[in-house]
């Protein structure tokens, strides 16, 4: 490239620079190619650019000014002066051009190719490969602002706020805040109905065998501890939809609270425009044995749900996914001790990382990205492309293409892949230590060997191993729960599990020899600690020993 620049600088015949600027060109491209830049980053390049009203001089930088010195050339004509801009702070640090906020990410328009930003790792700066491990910045403050008045008003006035901000929010006007068990099942398709029934059966199998044995350990002689677990007595479900039908969301939330036995299951969705609740979930709501089902969504029905109103039973925990709003209600209840609830974990938008190799086929990996992208628009796609050639990477990008121009919500993908991305990476290894540090809520194994790789995770809320180990059976049916960690909180959360809803209880009983044996550990630790009635207590039992 600098070879040829160079040429081009020295032409100075028509022909000659005509010449010199396709070798520039030819090359140029080879270098976009190598790099996965295609000719629309280019002209989207050219189009940020153009928009500029003002332009640094055309003058070359110093290093070479100094080159220029050293061989003279022909006088050139001076070049007319152009405005400058201003420098920017010296404090200010470009944002990586590996970021989601990178200038000129945008949804791909109908006729254009829809595809992931590629990138290779050895081209990386370090703060650009940390570009690539982050999320989309949220403004948490922001979002706290407006779900408050929320809160509170629920807090307030309780059904009477539930309903206005239902009918603000979703224009429905609700008849009946609360709906109580037993609930009136409409017929469903026997497909469904069947379908549904499978999916339990599978999800409360393997959920039951995770239920935790009680544990019991003489620690020393005449000393025995025990662990056992109760479960958490009233839990509150959330199940995002209204318009859509989520079943699924109902299974992996209400058959690990039944296996647990919690004795109370409050579950929360938002109603139809008729202000029913979705069929298909309200039979799940009668297979997991729910008490009771709250007919509103969003920020009021997390609010409701933590506090109580007249008619929705205060819980003690509150598990399920949602939009941020949702997630910041659940935050602001868990941080306000005047509610006393818990909550499963933090959220974000739903996320995949695929490891592919030589070995994979184009057409399955294209499906599993295309799977988690048509979530939403902040969906978070990532491909990891172990030892790809060129032609084995064009091929998924094909597939991507293909399959995703025939999908209903084409329109959403067409939001989501671009802001998502692929990085070429040289092995498998490479690939398993940039999922680690990435966090994924679900990480599909495409590779060969995918098995064995399953010992290298560390950090991932489900892993889907082998070619014919879609994520859609892990959303649906297979048995695993779906409702898992997100924005890289894999790192120190686990996904719902039958744990999620119980808690656990520690005892200890000693006997006379065991206090004697154990005293004089406490009674010196208790001195350490300048706690007198601490070593009072177990003194005083000696003595009556004696």
């Amino acid at each position: 490239l600098l070879e040829e620049a160079t040429e081009l600088a020295d032409a100075r015949e028509p022909a000659d620079v005509a010449f010199e600027a396709a070798d520039l060109l030819y090359f140029a491209m080879v270098k976009c190619a190598a790099h996965g830049v295609s000719l629309a980053d280019v002209e989207r390049s050219l189009d940020r650019k153009h928009l500029k009203v003002v332009r640094r001089p055309g003058n070359a930088k110093p290093e070479f000014v100094a080159g220029a010195e050293a061989e003279p050339r022909a006088e050139a004509a001076p070049e007319p002066e152009l405005q400058t801009a201003p420098e920017p702070p010296a404090e200010e640090t470009p944002v990586p051009r590996t970021s989601i906020l990178s200038p000129g990410i945008r949804a791909a328009l109908p006729g254009e190719q829809i595809r992931m930003r590629v990138y290779a790792s050895d081209a990386l700066t370090a703060a650009e490969r940390d570009a690539l491990l982050q999320r989309p910045i949220i403004d948490s403050a922001e979002i706290m602002r407006r779900v408050r008045p929320i809160v509170d008003a629920v807090r307030a006035t309780g059904d009477a706020a539930v309903r206005e901000l239902t009918r603000k929010f979703d224009g429905v006007s609700l008849d009946a805040v609360v709906l109580r068990a037993p609930f009136d099942v409409p017929a469903l398709p026997e497909r469904v109905r069947a379908a549904i029934d499978q999916a339990y059966a599978n999800v409360h199998a393997f959920h039951s065998a995770q239920l935790a044995a009680d544990t019991r350990v003489e620690t020393m002689p005449g000393v025995v501890c025990s662990r056992f677990s109760r479960a958490i007595e009233r839990v509150g479900l959330y199940v995002p939809g209204g318009s859509a039908v989520l079943p699924s969301s109902a299974l992996m939330l209400g058959v690990p609270a039944q296996v647990a036995g919690c004795r109370e299951i409050v579950l929360a969705t938002p109603p139809r425009a008729d202000g029913s609740v979705v069929p298909e979930v309200l039979y799940v709501a009668h297979k997991v044995g729910a008490t009771a089902i709250v007919t509103a969504g969003g920020a009021q029905a997390i609010a409701a749900m933590a506090y109580g109103t007249q008619s929705v039973p205060k819980v003690d925990k509150i598990c399920g996914p949602g939009n941020q709003y949702v997630t910041a209600a659940k935050m602001l209840a868990q941080n306000d001790t005047a509610a006393m609830v818990a909550i499963d974990m933090p959220a974000g938008p739903s996320e995949v990382l695929v490891v592919a190799d030589a070995s994979s086929n184009a057409a399955f990996v294209a499906s599993d990205l295309l799977s988690q992208a048509e979530h939403g628009p902040d969906s978070q796609v990532v491909l990891l492309a172990a030892g790809l050639s060129d032609a084995q990477l064009a091929a998924i990008e094909a597939e991507v293409h293909a399959q995703a121009s025939r999908l209903p919500r084409v329109d959403v993908v067409r939001q989501s892949i671009p802001k998502s991305f692929c990085l070429r990476v040289p092995s498998v290894a490479a690939a398993m230590a940039f999922s680690n540090a990435y966090a994924p809520e679900h990480l599909i194994l495409h590779n060969a060997r995918a098995a064995a790789c399953v010992a290298d995770v560390v950090n991932a809320g489900s892993v889907f191993v082998g070619p014919y180990s879609p994520e859609s059976c892990g959303d649906y049916a297979s048995g695993t729960n779906h409702t898992l960690p997100t924005y890289g909180f894999s790192r120190m959360y686990s996904g719902v599990n039958t744990a999620t809803f119980v808690k656990h209880i520690t005892a200890q009983e000693l006997t006379p020899q065991g206090l004697a044996n154990i005293a004089d550990t406490v009674m010196t630790l208790a001195e350490v600690e300048e706690l007198e009635a601490h070593r009072n207590a177990v003194a005083i039992r000696l003595r009556d020993l004696q």
